[in-house]
């Protein structure tokens, strides 16, 4: 398997995700598809095959959505489009959990498939 596989497979992976999350509604600034972007750098750290620190990009990626998960209706709602998504394409729940602070940020938004949304806070 080579790189041309895996950038074939993270294509299919992210047309998935977009596919599937079409009738996501817009909360204030932040979609299910803008959200889903935003990690898609972050995929191979969270599932476990890439390598054991997320890269540059994924970590910006995390902190530009958590910047923008300003209330607690917008982050429950990333979180509702997260979840399924982690679930789906096999996010490990200690990769998610190691992100915020290998990235050297404070998490407004639970990457963990496990979280129950509704307890997300403000």
């Amino acid at each position: 398997m080579g790189k041309k596989y895996i950038s074939l497979l993270m294509v299919v992976m992210l047309l998935g995700m977009l596919v599937t999350t079409m009738d996501a509604s817009q909360t204030d600034d932040v979609s299910c598809q803008e959200a889903l972007l935003s990690l898609l750098p972050c995929l191979p750290f969270l599932q476990g095959v890439g390598p054991a620190t997320p890269p540059s990009n994924c970590c910006a990626g995390a902190n530009n959505l958590n910047q923008k998960a300003t209330t607690t209706e917008i982050r429950r709602n990333i979180c509702n489009c997260l979840k399924p998504a982690a679930s789906r394409f096999g996010v490990h729940s200690d990769r998610s959990t190691q992100l915020p602070q290998l990235c050297n940020i404070s998490l407004s938004v639970s990457f963990d498939p496990s979280i129950d949304c509704n307890s997300i806070k403000s």
